[in-house]
C-alpha cells in the first residue's frame, strides 16, 4: 500500500501531454480514452478546465480531468464541471490515488467558482466523494439519453455554498464530450 504522504498531485501544463496519454493508455488497456483527453485538453468549450496528474516516486501514475458545463439554452451563466475522466494506472489502483485525484480537484473547482460537478461512472465509487446518483431526478439530465437501469451512474457533487440552489436543466458539457459515443457503454469500441 502508497503512503499518500507519498503522491504529489500538481495540476498539467503542455510539457506533460506524453505523461497523460501513458496513464490513460494503460489504465484504461485501449486508447479511447487517452484519445478523448487529448481531443478535450485542446477543445476551448471545455475551458476554464482542471487537469491534475499524481506522481509516486517520480512517474505519473494517475490523471484525472474536469472540463467546463452549463446549462442548455443558458450559457455561461452557472460554473459548472464534468469529471471525465479518472485513470491510475493499474499497479497502482485500489490504494487511494483516485480518491486523492478527485479531492484535489474538486479543492482546485472550488478556488475557480465552480458550483456543481457531474460524473458518469461506477455507482458504488463516486458517491464514496460525496457524488449523488441520478442526477437527472434531481433536475440535472444528462447531455444524452441514459438508460433507466443506468440513471444511478450519472451523478451530481454540489461544491460550493449555493450548490443545488442554482438553476436546473439539461447539462450542456463541451464540444469533444458533447458526442453520444461518449455517454453510452460500448464495449465494441474497446
Amino acid at each position: 500500500m502508497i503512503n499518500s504522504i507519498n503522491i504529489q498531485i500538481r495540476e498539467t501544463n503542455t510539457d506533460d501531454f506524453d505523461s497523460i496519454m501513458t496513464v490513460e493508455k494503460q489504465a484504461f488497456g485501449y486508447d479511447k480514452e487517452a484519445q478523448l483527453v487529448a481531443d478535450l485538453l485542446a477543445d476551448k468549450t471545455a475551458k476554464p478546465m482542471v487537469s491534475l496528474l499524481a506522481f509516486y516516486k517520480g512517474e505519473a501514475v494517475g490523471h484525472i480531468l474536469f472540463t467546463r458545463a452549463y446549462f442548455d439554452g443558458q450559457g455561461a451563466q452557472q460554473m459548472m464541471h464534468i469529471l471525465a475522466p479518472l485513470a491510475v494506472k493499474p499497479e497502482y489502483q485500489r490504494q487511494g490515488i483516485g480518491g486523492m485525484l478527485i479531492r484535489a480537484g474538486i479543492e482546485r473547482l472550488q478556488e475557480k467558482g465552480s458550483c456543481l460537478v457531474f460524473v458518469l461512472g461506477h455507482k458504488e465509487y463516486y458517491p464514496k466523494y460525496g457524488f449523488i446518483p441520478d442526477a437527472a431526478r434531481l433536475g440535472y439530465p444528462a447531455p444524452y439519453p441514459i438508460l433507466e437501469q443506468f440513471s444511478d451512474y450519472w451523478m451530481v457533487q454540489a461544491i460550493s455554498p449555493k450548490g443545488f440552489d442554482v438553476d436546473k436543466g439539461k447539462i450542456r458539457c463541451s464540444d469533444e464530450l458533447n458526442k453520444p459515443e461518449h455517454w453510452r457503454d460500448d464495449e465494441s469500441d474497446r
